[in-house]
């Protein structure tokens, strides 16, 4: 049986997971690489902090994630195909390492954020 995301640990396992596989899929990744340049070891203390805000109530994010992937969208169009990709390799990273209440928790969150964000970017 599998154990359920507990802590910032859980989540940061969640995250190095999920961003592997989003970097191997070309359909998605060049927005991470390409433009953005994101730096993973410095984005994955915000993406936790992001999801125990999420998942704990911890109050640690203090961005707006829908500003920056509206400013992302500027950059290089977003498309529904993106959202669905993003959500896809989520659940299945949660599925691989986590299951329980908070596991179930934070993929029904991803699918909210997913259709919002969708909905606010693409209209």
């Amino acid at each position: 049986m599998l154990p359920d995301i507990v802590n910032r640990n859980d989540i940061l396992l969640l995250m190095r997971g999920f961003y592997l596989k989003l970097l191997a899929d070309k359909e998605i990744e060049y927005l991470f690489t390409e433009v953005t340049h994101l730096n993973l070891e410095e984005h994955f203390p915000v993406l936790a902090d992001f999801w125990e805000s999420v998942l704990f109530g911890s109050g640690n994010y203090r961005n707006n994630t829908m500003q920056v992937h509206l400013d992302l969208h500027k950059k290089s169009n977003l498309t529904k195909l993106h959202f669905t990709i993003w959500l896809r390799y989520f659940v299945a990273s949660v599925d691989e390492l986590f299951d329980g209440p908070k596991a179930h928790e934070a993929k029904a969150r991803a699918q909210s954020i997913a259709a919002l964000m969708e909905f606010k970017v693409l209209g």
